[in-house]
């Protein structure tokens, strides 16, 4: 069965999804046709129904040795053509970390799951977590731009992750897509589209001899088996892909496109949701499985009178920075519910000059919507 129509098939269907599931089939719905991974809690829902479902699209499906080998894998098959992804959660996360460097230093699309579970280390395996926010932003060495999406629901993993390839594709650039083990684990309804009214980004391949390394912002690609030598390769190179490690004009020239290709571009990526913030004294802001509650706790605060906004956080990295200080300046304070120590409260006051305060939960339990309200009418 060919991919269209496969996805003839599930038309306009609605069903019952865990975010893990609903995310595996935006990524069918995106065009994903090549799957390399390695089973880790709580993501493992995503490999099986990948593994079932792929083939019946034409794709291709393989349970790697470990994550380094799945990273490896995605990576070599969007050199063939592979319009690739994987799915992990912070172990396996922590381990792809060099060759996600890799992948943004080849400028090669791909969709990076990770499922964050309680951490460091093995943590809590069962348990969902936000903790690797930081990690997505900085996990691999040198510099570069990231994007990273947080859905908070399941019908948003599967629309998100159509956005999340369509991001890899236009940018040339990994995509991390930061699911939480609450919202990977949800059941909801999720409501398939028709393919056909979809607005799928498709790959930009050169036909013709050209730098896929250079000469403009994003340059298009070159496939192999096209008939044209492809160098590609980790290493500092010029725009021809071949290997320029000791000029810092070749060094400088590269690494600043590939920043500036996202950087510039920040506030066409960066996508959020704002609730109540023409009339408000006080601003809440979250993500994920953590902006459940907390849009539950600014609608309580508000009936009883105290003016608190909203602004979810639908793309993590770039970061929107616009909106934050543009709120910031209307507001007292800041509160940040998450699931870990401040990691996106850290980000935030960066830019404002207003008081950022945390709400932290960790230990693999969700913020309850009674808990942030009286945090925050203890803290106003």
């Amino acid at each position: 069965m060919n991919n269209q129509k496969y996805l003839d098939s599930l038309k306009n269907k609605t069903l019952f999804l865990q975010g893990d599931e609903a995310a595996a089939y935006g990524a069918l719905f995106a065009g994903c046709n090549f799957f390399a991974g390695y089973p880790i809690t709580p993501a493992s829902e995503i490999a099986e129904l990948m593994s079932r479902e792929l083939p019946k699209s034409g794709g291709y499906y393989i349970q790697m040795e470990d994550e380094i080998a799945s990273i490896g894998a995605v990576i070599g098959a969007v050199w063939s053509g592979g319009k690739s992804m994987t799915a992990t959660s912070g172990p396996g996360f922590s381990l792809m970390q060099e060759n996600i460097g890799y992948a943004c230093m080849t400028e090669s699309p791909c969709v990076i799951v990770d499922v964050q579970r309680s951490g460091p280390s093995t943590g809590q395996a069962t348990k969902g977590a936000q903790g690797d926010v930081l990690q997505a932003r900085w996990g691999t060495h040198g510099d570069h731009e990231m994007i990273a999406l947080s859905p908070w629901s399941s019908q948003e993993s599967f629309d998100l992750m159509i956005e999340a390839f369509n991001l890899s594709e236009k940018y040339r650039n990994p995509v991390i897509f930061l699911l939480d083990g609450e919202v990977g684990h949800i059941r909801e309804k999720v409501v398939f589209p028709d393919i056909n009214e979809l607005n799928i980004y498709q790959r930009n391949i050169s036909l013709e001899k050209i730098d896929v390394f250079g000469g403009q912002r994003i340059p298009p690609m070159i496939e192999f088996g096209m008939g044209q030598r492809i160098h590609v390769t980790g290493s500092t190179h010029k725009s021809n892909g071949m290997r320029d490690v000791s000029s810092m004009e070749a060094h400088d020239t590269l690494i600043r496109r590939i920043y500036d290709k996202i950087s510039s571009n920040r506030n066409e990526i960066a996508h959020f949701e704002t609730h109540y913030i023409d009339n408000m004294d006080y601003l809440a802001v979250s993500y994920g499985a953590a902006a459940r509650p907390t849009m539950g706790a600014v609608l309580k605060l508000r009936e009883r009178g105290i003016k608190i906004g909203f602004l979810r956080l639908i793309t993590i990295w770039p970061f929107p920075i616009d909106i934050c200080t543009e709120l910031g300046k209307r507001t007292k304070k800041i509160f940040v519910p998450e699931m870990n120590l401040g990691q996106v409260s850290r980000e935030i006051e960066r830019f404002v000059n207003c008081p950022v305060e945390s709400v932290s939960k960790i230990g693999g339990i969700s913020h309850t919507i009674d808990e942030i309200t009286n945090y925050i009418s203890a803290n106003i």
